[in-house]
């Protein structure tokens, strides 16, 4: 009898075991969908038997160290202990995110439904969006870098993506504690358009959407792709001017910047393209005038509205041959209905709009009946 029972015992731990394991290798393949990292590299994805490991090399400048983030399925345990380690249980159903560059992302992902919290709404251009913050399903939570830990408890996600600029992530430390995970988007730190449109993988990743995000990210690049090839028929390559003056100091796009590699791609010579620095070049006015005064085309000349508004900010702009010539051009004259810069919010997502825009400028023969979306000329 006693032989029975635990050959019975072993029987049902077998096959309770075997149902566990079943149920979470169901979970793994809805929610943890493999992923390719082609152009970004300041982020890696690996895939394991019954979690996800994420790694965010740089999330802001000069990182001492990544981040790991470690997605296992909700009703599983963490697959291992880890102090460094933040771990995520997904799929995700309440985020917030601290970035207008996040939006475009839920959106193409079809997850903006998710989104339940953001700072500074009026930040937001995306129509869609803002039909969900006046009904009143997304509330406001401050400032990024303070966000409002009161309501942000109340609203209880189960996720909030972030970012910094400069390391400085306290306010997230806070929230943290309260046992809410926070993981930093690091796209902006990419070199390459397609680097900072790819992290909708990471995204997708907390809300099981990666295959939808491989398709958008491919049609994408390949809308790119074939427009930096369309650029290159032509023998054509205007020279560029860029930036513009704050205060005493003219800031232009580095060699090895994300603006350069658009003007490279659009068959362009940008007169700063030798330099390696990532980020800007900060230059005295006159610097800038002996090396560009004969520039064809002034590309992300800033937010005048008009040559004569920029005129009024500096009177030497008018010693620029692009301005005497009215080929000045400005990527921040649309804004949303509350004032946010669609540039800055969809551009990042769309790197491939931003190319074809300053392709119709530089080669207006080659795209001729493309309407800019993004960049304007200033009258």
């Amino acid at each position: 009898m006693r032989s029975i029972l635990i050959l019975l015992t072993i029987v049902f731990l077998s096959n309770s075991c075997k149902k566990v394991t079943k149920e979470t290798d169901q979970l793994t393949v809805m929610y943890l969908a493999p992923q390719n990292i082609e152009y970004a590299k300041g982020l890696i994805i690996k895939n394991h038997k019954t979690y996800k490991e994420i790694k965010v090399t740089t999330p802001w400048p000069d990182a001492k160290e990544e981040l790991t983030y470690i997605l296992h399925p909700k009703g599983t345990e963490k697959p291992f202990i880890s102090d460094k380690a933040i771990f995520v249980q997904v799929p995700i159903e309440r985020v917030v995110v601290t970035s207008t560059t996040d939006i475009p992302m839920l959106e193409y992902l079809h997850l903006e439904q998710k989104l339940v919290g953001f700072p500074n709404t009026d930040y937001i251009s995306s129509e869609k969006t803002r039909a969900l913050i006046d009904q009143g399903a997304i509330k406001e939570l401050g400032k990024e870098y303070n966000l409002n830990t009161e309501v942000v408890l109340e609203l209880s996600p189960e996720l909030i993506i972030g970012f910094s600029a400069n390391g400085d992530t306290k306010a997230y430390d806070l929230i943290q504690k309260t046992g809410i995970p926070v993981v930093i988007n690091g796209s902006w730190m990419e070199e390459h358009p397609l680097g900072r449109a790819e992290w909708i993988k990471f995204v997708a990743a907390f809300f099981g959407s990666e295959a939808k995000a491989e398709n958008v990210f491919q049609n994408i690049k390949k809308a790119y792709n074939e427009a930096t090839i369309l650029a290159q028929n032509t023998t054509a390559s205007p020279t560029i001017l860029s930036g513009n003056m704050f205060k005493d100091v003219w800031h232009v796009p580095g060699g090895n910047s994300y603006i350069a590699k658009f003007l490279l791609d659009a068959n362009t010579t940008y007169l700063w393209a030798d330099n390696t620095k990532t980020g800007s070049l900060a230059l005295n006015f006159e610097s800038v005038l002996e090396k560009a005064q004969g520039a064809d085309l002034w590309i992300g000349s800033g937010n005048s509205k008009s040559l004569s508004e920029l005129k009024e900010k500096n009177h030497q702009y008018e010693l620029f041959d692009a301005f005497k010539n009215k080929t000045v051009y400005s990527s921040t004259l649309k804004m949303g209905i509350n004032g946010g810069l669609i540039y800055y919010e969809l551009g990042p997502m769309r790197p491939d709009l931003i190319l074809k825009d300053i392709i119709h400028i530089a080669h207006p023969e080659l795209l001729t009946n493309y309407e800019p979306y993004f960049f304007e000329k200033l009258n």
